[in-house]
């Protein structure tokens, strides 16, 4: 069983809501086939406490104009990694030193990634 088209749907908006607020290293793993939980892991980051928590922001924003509320918020206070539960999509907005270190991809290396349909950046299109 791989994720829904409302669980990508949901991820895609919140990549974009991400993006806007400069979000770097922007992906999504499709982890529906190893958790009963969740359908998809978002991971984000940014290289202050300041942004990752602008990044949320924008994302919990985003979402909300399109009906959507976490059901579980963890890590606000600190802004070094903030977890934003949407039942099918899981959003980690980590601190750059914090993704290095906790490597949530090298975790979960076997499940696929999602494309996210983002647009490329301006400096890759050159």
């Amino acid at each position: 069983m791989s994720a829904t088209e409302s669980s990508l749907a949901l991820a895609r908006a919140a990549a974009r809501a991400a993006a806007d607020k400069l979000a770097d290293n922007i992906m999504a793993l499709d982890v529906s086939e190893q958790l009963q939980i969740t359908d998809i892991f978002l991971i984000a980051s940014a290289p202050s406490e300041r942004q990752v928590n602008a990044i949320v922001d924008g994302i919990e924003e985003a979402l909300l104009e399109l009906g959507h509320r976490p059901v579980r918020r963890e890590g606000r206070s600190e802004g070094r990694w903030v977890l934003l539960d949407y039942v099918e999509v899981v959003v980690h907005v980590q601190h750059e030193e914090d993704r290095i270190f906790y490597s949530l991809e090298r975790l979960w290396k076997d499940c696929p990634v999602v494309d996210l349909q983002l647009p490329e950046p301006a400096a890759a299109q050159e």
